[in-house]
């Protein structure tokens, strides 16, 4: 079962996810919906509505785990298992870091995780951006780690020339493109 869009909000609520984590995956989903549906139009058959949720939902355990040594990835896959959601359970297990590398065709879950990592707090950035931040906030001077963050975005970059190759527009352009889109959503009404 795939969960709707008012019910991941509700979801949200239910988690008490924390306003600034919630505005981040809303943005999330929104550049991860963007995404979707322009992969779509260029002929790849994808689930909008498992994009859509699976960004809503990618930091739906961030909150309790805030504080904690939980990882919300893990908490976060669990949380979709009890809810039936078996589907965004792999999506949000994975919204941190892939398994198993970068498909040469990228699925639901690629584009969640390189949704997230586009976005940083609610603002659309480039990938080095986002790599800045998470360095800085994460790293903590541990060598490890740092190299493993070094790791993941890379795989992000791989995952960005994948999907790229398929559209018709840049990574560059992405930010301004979902601007506008929002707007006109947002004059239609519409999420």
């Amino acid at each position: 079962m795939i969960p709707s869009v008012t019910q991941c909000l509700q979801l949200m609520e239910e988690y008490a996810m924390l306003p600034n984590i919630r505005e981040h995956s809303v943005m999330v989903g929104r550049v991860a919906g963007f995404v979707g549906r322009r992969v779509t139009r260029a002929g790849r058959k994808l689930s909008l509505e498992l994009i859509v949720s699976g960004a809503l939902l990618h930091d739906i355990a961030k909150t309790p785990c805030l504080e904690t040594e939980l990882r919300h990835d893990k908490l976060g896959r669990e949380i979709c298992l009890r809810h039936g959601f078996d589907e965004l359970a792999e999506i949000v297990a994975e919204h941190v870091v892939l398994k198993g590398g970068v498909p040469e065709l990228c699925t639901e879950k690629e584009i969640v995780y390189y949704a997230d990592k586009r976005v940083l707090h609610d603002e659309i950035v480039p990938l080095e951006a986002r790599l800045a931040y998470i360095l800085n906030r994460y790293d903590n001077g541990d060598k490890e780690i740092h190299a493993r963050i070094r790791r993941n975005f890379a795989q992000a970059h791989a995952v960005e020339e994948y999907l790229f190759a398929e559209l018709d527009f840049s990574p560059a352009e992405l930010g301004e493109l979902v601007r506008r889109d929002l707007s006109s959503l947002e004059a239609a009404g519409a999420w």
